[in-house]
């Protein structure tokens, strides 16, 4: 860590923090050795204060002149109207800024659990990774969730514990919290002078100094020495950090054994690299609000987090031949690039975020979608600053960049040089588990309705709409009740739809238990020509999943030809709405064996009519039964928490099929009737402290208990 006697901007160590009003003004024009590039995401639990940070980072960079507040709705980084209303981050925003001569590219993404999607694809680009933390809270849900999410991408993260002035804060207990509920292995590089109120500095562990902050927008760290009062806490934090890094860093464990002065250049060049190599985390801490602690961090952005040239090469498959190549992170390379977000800016249209890997790119170059397999044409660059904007001429390899013109591109997309063309790999998405039924309220609602829809499912892979041709609705589905709700709350206030929203009908189905044969006739004599037509069907069911099937066995001509089709007709019909509930009839195969015809009154619309009265005939002689949807369900929850989830779910009529335990994990998974499955979210993220994460997908159909299928006729239907 740089070193400064308290005069502003006069350092005394070669690394110097840069002040807000002599940092030097760069663009993106300007080439920056990739060395000097740092890719990096906040991540947390929400209200830890991620976009307070970056908030705090832009305005001492110099990247923004009045520091925004998220409590007053002026944060530069949640610029979507619903974060202004609710104070919360629901879309990651991405920006830039330069300190120290070295180009920080920032993602701020979201901390609620229903905007998960928007940290994964996030981590998925990204080099390195800030977590932080409540200090009263410590370790809270969503920091279980994105710290798992980074283990998956392998993104070397430092943790920076905030809000140390609030009452209750503790550092040791946020330390305890990140080894026991993390399985990490925190590093202390600071710890508080003071606490609570009375917060006024850190310990710097690694340069021997202690750092005093006044609390000023505009001030500068001060470098004291350490207060006589808080040796004894250096001295037993020092020696914590030194014997963990002696653990899983040899240069520091043969200079520990050897009893060699550990000095603080050995100390940061240690701690990059089990920081690179995932061994241990540097914990730093402060308060962003009072901008306690903030130039520090950066300097730890800078000390620590990985370069593009740090990570190794991206590996991708080349598509022509099915073999793996690496791209490596150099300008000269092949070009390769990854899309992980897509943006409907309602002033530019639609913009394509992506990271530039290897090689690089103009404005109007052609380029080839490998995912896609087509040619796609850049537009415009654009260097993004939450939603302003800044175009450049070309992109280089570690930037972050957002593109006009590509049509066809959608997240997780490949781009490339068109030859040879290469697939990185994708990012993958949970599934949504909460559906809600929209309806349009004017014919004008539902032309703008279908384009928003459109337009938000491009945007947001957890985001799905259905038609349901059973109900007659639009279904749209989501991560959670907040997820939907912004979702509407965009289609009402941003793209001007009036629509009614209110909560899908439960598809069920009906079905038979025993085969049936079933005779229907159709006879209308009205004075003139009448209508005829007789048929004779053998009904049988079929296991689950079988659908319908309609078998014509009509031998030596007993009904002419031209009527098989309307029979069938008639008989398909009749299975959309069935005799218990009104609901479609499936896993049945009709037989067509037996009838009769005149050759006068008989027609196609009268046998049409017979076979729809033959199909109700039987079903209602075969033992008709009600089916339900059943969904698989995975839980993955501390194991405290074991017990409390599998007792919900037995009164939801779930049945567990399996699940296991793994360090203080468990895994469970279960098949749950859906209409028991809503509000299982919220309910379990109630049991379980808001610590569990849970997916669900469709799996069969099953037969409803008799008591409950009672009552179900007797509604007519049931609303989830």
């Amino acid at each position: 860590m740089p070193i400064i006697d308290g005069k502003r901007g006069k350092a005394i160590n070669p690394m110097v923090v840069t002040s807000r009003k002599t940092a030097e003004r760069k663009t993106m024009s300007e080439r920056f050795p990739l060395e000097k590039i740092r890719n990096i995401g906040f991540i947390a639990h929400i209200d830890a204060g991620k976009t307070t940070v970056t908030e705090r980072i832009l305005f001492l960079t110099g990247r923004t002149y009045k520091i925004g507040e998220v409590d007053e709705g002026t944060a530069v980084m949640d610029w979507m109207e619903q974060e202004r209303q609710r104070g919360i981050t629901i879309t990651a925003a991405a920006t830039t800024c330069y300190w120290r001569d070295y180009r920080i590219n920032i993602i701020d993404t979201p901390g609620h659990v229903d905007f998960t999607a928007e940290v994964e694809r996030s981590l998925r680009v990204l080099d390195g990774g800030v977590v932080i933390f409540d200090a009263v809270a410590g370790v809270e849900a969503q920091s279980e969730t994105v710290w798992r999410q980074a283990d998956k991408y392998h993104v070397p993260r430092i943790c920076f514990i905030n809000k140390m002035d609030r009452v209750g804060a503790s550092f040791r207990r946020t330390l305890s919290m990140m080894a026991e509920r993390l399985r990490a292995t925190p590093l202390p590089v600071q710890v508080p002078l003071g606490s609570d109120a009375d917060f006024a500095g850190v310990i710097d562990l690694v340069e021997d100094r202690a750092w005093g902050f006044d609390g000023q927008p505009d001030s500068e760290p001060r470098a004291m020495p350490i207060p006589e009062e808080a040796q004894a806490k250096y001295t037993e934090f020092r020696q914590l950090l030194v014997e963990r890094l002696a653990e899983i860093d040899d240069e520091i464990m043969l200079a520990y054994l050897g009893d060699s002065k550990i000095t603080p250049s050995m100390l940061r060049a240690a701690l990059r690299r089990v920081t690179l190599a995932g061994k241990g985390v540097a914990v730093l801490c402060g308060s962003a609000l009072k901008n306690k602690g903030v130039q520090l961090l950066l300097e730890a952005i800078i000390d620590y987090l990985p370069s593009p040239l740090d990570m190794p090469p991206v590996q991708a498959v080349d598509v022509r031949t099915g073999n793996k190549v690496a791209r490596p992170p150099q300008d000269d390379a092949p070009f390769a690039a990854l899309a992980f977000k897509v943006v409907s800016d309602p002033f530019m249209g639609r913009l394509v975020y992506f990271r530039v890997y290897s090689g690089r790119v103009r404005a109007g170059a052609q380029i080839f979608n490998a995912t896609r397999n087509m040619r796609e044409r850049i537009g415009r660059l654009l260097l993004m600053h939450a939603n302003r904007r800044e175009e450049v001429a070309e992109a280089d390899t570690g930037t972050i960049i957002a593109s006009l013109g590509l049509k066809n591109t959608f997240t997780g997309d490949t781009l490339c040089q068109p030859s040879p063309p290469v697939l990185l790999e994708s990012i993958r998405f949970p599934e949504p588990v909460l559906s809600v039924a929209i309806e349009p309220r004017t014919k004008a609602d539902q032309d703008r309705m279908d384009d928003a829809l459109q337009r938000l499912t491009e945007e947001d892979p957890t985001f799905k709409v259905a038609y349901n041709q059973d109900t007659g609705q639009t279904v749209i589905s989501g991560m959670g009740e907040l997820h939907l709700e912004v979702i509407v709350g965009r289609l009402l206030a941003e793209f001007g739809v009036g629509a009614q929203v209110g909560r899908p009908q439960v598809s069920y189905k009906e079905t038979i238990t025993r085969p049936v044969k079933a005779e229907g006739r159709f006879i209308r004599q009205s004075g003139g020509r009448g209508q005829y037509g007789h048929v004779w069907l053998e009904l049988e069911p079929l296991e689950r999943g079988g659908g319908f099937q309609f078998v014509n066995n009509i031998k030596g001509g007993i009904l002419p030809k031209e009527y098989i089709p309307a029979t069938e007709a008639g008989v398909r019909e009749a299975t959309e709405t069935g005799v218990l509930a009104g609901y479609p009839v499936v896993d049945i195969k009709a037989t067509l064996y037996d009838g009769s015809y005149h050759e006068v009154d008989s027609s196609e619309i009268a046998f049409k009519m017979a076979g729809a009265i033959a199909l109700r005939n039987g079903v209602m002689k075969a033992g008709p039964v009600l089916l339900e949807p059943i969904m698989k369900l995975e839980v993955v929850s501390p194991q405290q928490f074991l017990g409390d989830i599998i007792s919900d779910l037995n009164s939801r009529r779930g049945r567990v099929e399996y699940f296991e335990t793994y360090d203080h994990m468990c895994t469970i998974r279960a098949l749950i009737p859906l209409v028991e499955a809503f509000g299982y979210t919220t309910t379990l993220r109630s049991l379980t402290q808001g610590r569990a994460t849970q997916s669900m997908e469709f799996s069969s159909y099953e037969e409803i208990p008799s008591e409950l299928a009672d009552r179900i006729k007797t509604v007519g239907a049931i609303h989830g």
